[in-house]
């Protein structure tokens, strides 16, 4: 089975303060290592879609950058624009934001599908998470759909589709919108983050 990833990270990381994707994480930049997780998980094609000012995130000779002209409309219009020429039998969906999901989770994740088939996403303490899995029929809803819209709104035709894989991985839901967010453990004050603008749940 070919799986590929599209990984949004396009946006302007205001509430980190800017250029939240070279942050350090355990000795690699943070999208580093949101796209390791996703090649340890089993995924051969790894798209990365930035914006105009985002400036060089990576050097790897597997990862394609695609440009999203305009990302302030949202992070569906970056998914819509890595989606635009892939060809694959399973497509991931996983935010450049979010580098502490366990590559084991994304192999569970793309076993699952490729044995059920649907839409398969991840659920940590009854809580949807990333990456989610699609279908290429699905990707293809999402290229052809408004700029504007959303991946719940996409995904809430397909209820009957859905499967929820339950994973002991809390990096499943943890996304980072402030610099705390990197720090291991519990952060007062804070729930665990969740993703958003474009999340199963959202």
């Amino acid at each position: 089975m070919h799986a590929a990833a599209v990984v949004p990270a396009a946006g302007s990381a205001e509430r980190f303060g800017g250029r939240k994707l070279l942050a350090d994480v355990r000795g690699a930049t943070l999208i580093e290592r949101t796209v390791a997780s996703l090649r340890d998980g089993g995924v051969t094609d790894i798209v990365v879609v930035v914006g105009p000012d985002t400036g060089r995130l990576l050097d790897a000779p597997d990862v394609r950058t695609v440009l999203n002209p305009d990302p302030s409309r949202g992070m569906f219009s970056s998914l819509q624009a890595g989606m635009a020429d892939l060809r694959a039998d399973a497509i991931v969906i996983l935010p450049g934001d979010m580098p502490f999901v366990d590559p084991a989770t994304i192999r569970s994740l793309l076993r699952t599908f490729e044995v059920r088939g649907g839409i398969v996403s991840p659920r940590f303490d009854g809580k949807r998470g990333h990456p989610v899995v699609l279908p290429p029929t699905v990707g293809e809803e999402i290229v052809a759909a408004e700029p504007t819209g959303t991946l719940h709104h996409v995904l809430a035709a397909h209820r009957e589709e859905r499967i929820d894989l339950d994973v002991d991985d809390r990096g499943v839901l943890r996304d980072v919108d402030h610099p705390e967010d990197l720090v291991d453990g519990p952060r007062p004050g804070r729930a665990a983050a969740g993703p958003t603008d474009g999340s199963p749940d959202a």
